[in-house]
């Protein structure tokens, strides 16, 4: 798998854009600003607009291709990142450690998802926030990108079973048209999550 993502990476263009995603953007402006985990980061698009706006942050990705461009985007706009290369289980951090984390299309098998879930609830402190943006299952016949395995898809009752010790203040299942670079454009079915811990 990290082959794959740095086969993917390793073209001079950001295949997501160098834009952040919109729903992560909209509510990290909300916020006031702090600590920031970005898990599976990919190209650094989300980092470096988190920093660009005053925010503390920390990314990691299994693929060594994109934390090269992340930094190279993070230079080009003069700001500074914390990118490690991780995979989603090996990640660990401190406990209560991040006013804010960050899940923009990570997506991962069933077998484990839930507990990297948990892990990422533990992170953050009381009253930190979770944004999620992922593709659903009904994402499956689109050619808009996300995952051609329907076992790293999501459905809503799985990520609210995940997240039910949070107080959800956001959660809906939409039909959006993504246009985040090559690999994110068109109509899309995606799940929107917006929660606080208790």
């Amino acid at each position: 798998m990290e082959n794959t993502w740095d086969q993917r990476y390793a073209t001079e263009a950001y295949i997501y854009g160098t834009e952040p995603n919109d729903w992560f953007a909209d509510k990290l402006k909300i916020m006031k600003t702090g600590s920031v985990l970005l898990p599976a980061e990919g190209e650094g698009r989300n980092a470096v607009w988190a920093a660009q706006h005053g925010w503390q942050v920390t990314a990691f990705d299994q693929s060594t291709e994109a934390e090269i461009k992340a930094k190279r985007l993070a230079a080009e706009k003069q700001v500074e990142i914390n990118y490690l290369v991780k995979d989603l289980r090996s990640f660990r951090g401190e406990e209560g450690s991040f006013d804010a984390i960050g899940l923009i299309y990570v997506h991962m098998p069933s077998a484990y998802r839930q507990d990297v879930h948990t892990e990422m609830i533990k992170l953050l402190r009381p009253g930190g926030s979770l944004i999620l943006e992922a593709f659903s299952k009904a994402q499956l016949p689109n050619k808009s990108g996300g995952p051609k395995d329907i076992d790293l898809l999501y459905n809503p009752a799985e990520l609210k079973c995940d997240f039910k010790s949070m107080k959800i203040l956001e959660f809906y299942h939409a039909k959006i048209n993504l246009d985040e670079g090559s690999h994110h454009h068109g109509v899309a079915e995606v799940i929107r999550l917006f929660a606080r811990k208790k």
